[in-house]
């Protein structure tokens, strides 16, 4: 058994036992296999390092109030994959490599997984890469595919805290027809440097404008946008050039249960002054909520010391289903045997 402070657990790289891999060569993918290091070796012209063919995914596995171990919606994280590996032609993973890799590598580092009442989790980082050498620019004819697990803690310690977000006008996620819409590694360098800079001045996450006209609201750094309007709709961008989070898409489906009116549409800069709540969703926190957001000399205010009512609600109910105190029951949970 490892020995882990499970209370002090942050959201940060922590070694495990294994890693899982399997390599697509000559047309076909390998079984999927343990590999007991934490390092890889691949050619010095691999494409991943050249021309950045190289996707992601993030999902987790809870251990549940009775027990088991089970991992949230791992065929919407295959999905979303292969969408990404055929926009920059990576070979495209098969439903049982990637489903019998991250069962795999959950299933050797059970060790790894937190005690159900910590609060915390297993995060799961599904990698493919193309590690075959090319000098000119073009796809690769090998890739790996890599799935790693890391033990991460609750995000909130105790309360979930609103967080103060900028606008910077002088930077852009993605262009407008470009990769915003896929997870490539590509795509989060390219929002590195106004994420320090917002940090700097104080604000631990950068809200983003549409890139062509800077009138509608695109997506957070890392996070889809949520508002709740005054009248307790659940209002959410689309856009062309922002990732679709699994993690909205759920909350869309919850908030629907609820009887709350879900809007997927382009949202106007002008609108958000107005919302009763604001945040921001993904895996790792399931929701931010956002207390400030500046723009130049503006600034919009919501509550700063406590998540709003409607996102806190929704919050409870996802975070429930996923440590089984509340029943699944659109099947989101892959019980890992």
């Amino acid at each position: 058994m490892p020995k882990i402070n499970w209370s002090n657990l942050g959201f940060e790289y922590l070694p495990t036992a294994c890693h899982v891999r399997s390599t697509f060569k000559n047309g076909k993918w390998s079984r999927p296999a343990l590999m007991r290091t934490q390092n890889i070796t691949m050619n010095i012209a691999a494409t991943c390092l050249h021309y950045g063919q190289a996707c992601f995914e993030g999902l987790k596995a809870f251990r549940c109030k009775d027990g088991k171990v089970r991992i949230f919606r791992p065929h919407e994280n295959m999905r979303r994959m292969n969408d990404t590996a055929k926009y920059i032609h990576c070979a495209e993973l098969p439903e049982e490599v990637f489903i019998e890799a991250v069962r795999k590598a959950v299933k050797a580092n059970m060790d790894y997984v937190p005690p159900y009442g910590t609060g915390g989790s297993m995060y799961i980082r599904p990698l493919l890469i193309g590690t075959g050498p090319k000098i000119g620019v073009g796809p690769s004819d090998q890739y790996d595919f890599i799935v790693l697990v890391v033990p991460v803690g609750a995000y909130y310690k105790g309360n979930i805290k609103p967080v103060d977000s900028i606008i910077l006008d002088d930077y852009d996620r993605a262009a407008p027809q470009g990769t915003g819409h896929v997870k490539m590694g590509g795509n989060y360098a390219a929002g590195l440097h106004a994420n320090i800079l917002a940090k700097k001045m104080g604000f631990p996450i950068v809200l983003y404008l549409d890139s062509k006209s800077k009138q509608y609201v695109d997506e957070f750094g890392t996070s889809n946008f949520i508002g709740i309007t005054k009248d307790s709709k659940y209002v959410t961008p689309d856009s062309k050039t922002i990732l679709p989070s699994i993690t909205n898409k759920s909350l869309m489906q919850l908030a629907k249960d609820m009887g709350i009116p879900v809007e997927r549409r382009p949202i106007a800069f002008k609108e958000i002054a107005n919302f009763a709540e604001v945040g921001a969703c993904g895996t790792a926190v399931v929701i931010t909520p956002i207390g400030r957001i500046v723009h130049g000399s503006r600034s919009m205010e919501y509550d700063r010391k406590k998540c709003g009512p409607i996102l806190k609600k929704l919050y409870d109910e996802l975070t429930g289903i996923q440590y089984g105190e509340i029943p699944d029951r659109h099947n989101w949970l892959m019980e890992v045997k």
